[in-house]
């Protein structure tokens, strides 16, 4: 491996756990979370309308939780992406950009069900819903940064030469 140039590097996981080259894991795994999250909205959107909104608050508040669980799971993979990428690059500094945004996402995801727990299932948890809202624009954020790593700098991605086998005849 060290004949293969940085981008090279980048392109392949460091470890089986990173998923096979041209395939890597983190970016199914944030699908988890993504989805909670966004569900999470959903959730507390409906409980504004609903006669009874425990049910869909406490709804909230496990998505809340299923989200967090699932975003420390990709992270950890996400870093074995990351450590493949070489220091003092581009694509260095737009991931570690995209790991901070996500991991304060983390943060205040974790607040956000602090709040929930907090506020019961009664009563519209105000500040909770307003830390996943900001939570979810830096998983926006984050997730543009995921993009530009992926399709503009490839980390993770095969090269050219293995991607042209999906176009032979």
């Amino acid at each position: 491996m060290a004949d293969r140039t940085a981008d090279e590097r980048a392109k392949h996981p460091r470890t089986v756990l990173a998923g096979p080259y041209g395939h890597p894991f983190h970016p199914i795994l944030i699908t988890v979370p993504v989805g909670a999250w966004i569900a999470t909205l959903v959730f507390d959107v409906l409980a504004l309308f609903a006669e009874d909104p425990s049910g869909l608050l406490l709804g909230a508040q496990v998505l809340v939780a299923i989200g967090v669980v699932g975003a420390v799971v990709a992270a950890v993979v996400g870093f074995l992406d990351y450590s493949v990428i070489p220091p003092g690059t581009p694509a260095k500094r737009t991931a570690t950009v995209h790991m901070l945004l996500n991991l304060v996402a983390i943060a205040l995801f974790g607040l956000s069900w602090l709040a929930r727990v907090d506020a019961g299932h009664d009563d519209m948890p105000v500040i909770g819903v307003a830390l996943s809202l900001v939570g979810l624009a830096l998983i926006g954020a984050s997730g543009y940064l995921g993009g530009k790593l992926a399709y503009h700098y490839g980390v993770r991605v095969a090269g050219e030469e293995k991607q042209v086998e999906g176009f032979r005849r």
